[in-house]
């Protein structure tokens, strides 16, 4: 197995898990937000789309593959407005992006070589970033980013009285 072929494993393994997360969220449940601000499951599937493309496409092979559409709902770093106050993509929108957007990019990363994953993995400024160096750092930290913010939707189920899933 190529180091491309494990990265692409785990990519895809981490996002069965999401989607199972997922799978029973209808209607306000998309948007629901514990506090003012806090990020709800619709715009943590867009940022996690956005963020994939940003770590593999942008960093790793120098192109966008996301709609702009979908991309320019989920930008970090801002406080997320609720569904009262702004006019979110659908999530039926945001999951189809999602998923061509992860089929893209398991293909791009199986075919990558493992000398092409040790290239460097600059952003658009051209610095480093903080939590990797390479190209297969990115895409580690990709799957990390993805699980992570996977947690936040297992907490939010919870929170909607759902299930806990394993």
């Amino acid at each position: 197995m190529t180091q491309g072929e494990l990265l692409a494993s785990q990519l895809a393994e981490t996002r069965n898990w999401l989607m199972m997360l997922l799978a029973d969220f209808s209607g306000s449940d998309w948007t629901f937000q514990p506090a003012p601000g806090v990020q709800h499951a619709l715009w943590l599937c867009g940022h996690m789309a956005s963020s994939q493309n940003t770590l593999l496409f942008q960093r790793c092979l120098g192109r966008s593959e996301i709609d702009p559409e979908i991309g320019r709902h989920f930008r970090p770093g801002e406080l997320v407005k609720s569904a009262k106050e702004y006019a979110w993509p659908s999530s039926g929108a945001v999951l189809t992006a999602m998923h061509a957007l992860h089929e893209k990019s398991l293909a791009a990363v199986r075919g990558m070589s493992d000398a092409m994953l040790a290239e460097p993995a600059y952003g658009k400024d051209g610095g480093k970033h903080p939590h990797y160096d390479t190209k297969f750092g990115a895409i580690s930290h990709m799957d990390r980013h993805e699980a992570f913010h996977a947690g936040q939707i297992a907490m939010l189920r919870r929170l909607l009285g759902k299930s806990f899933l394993r």
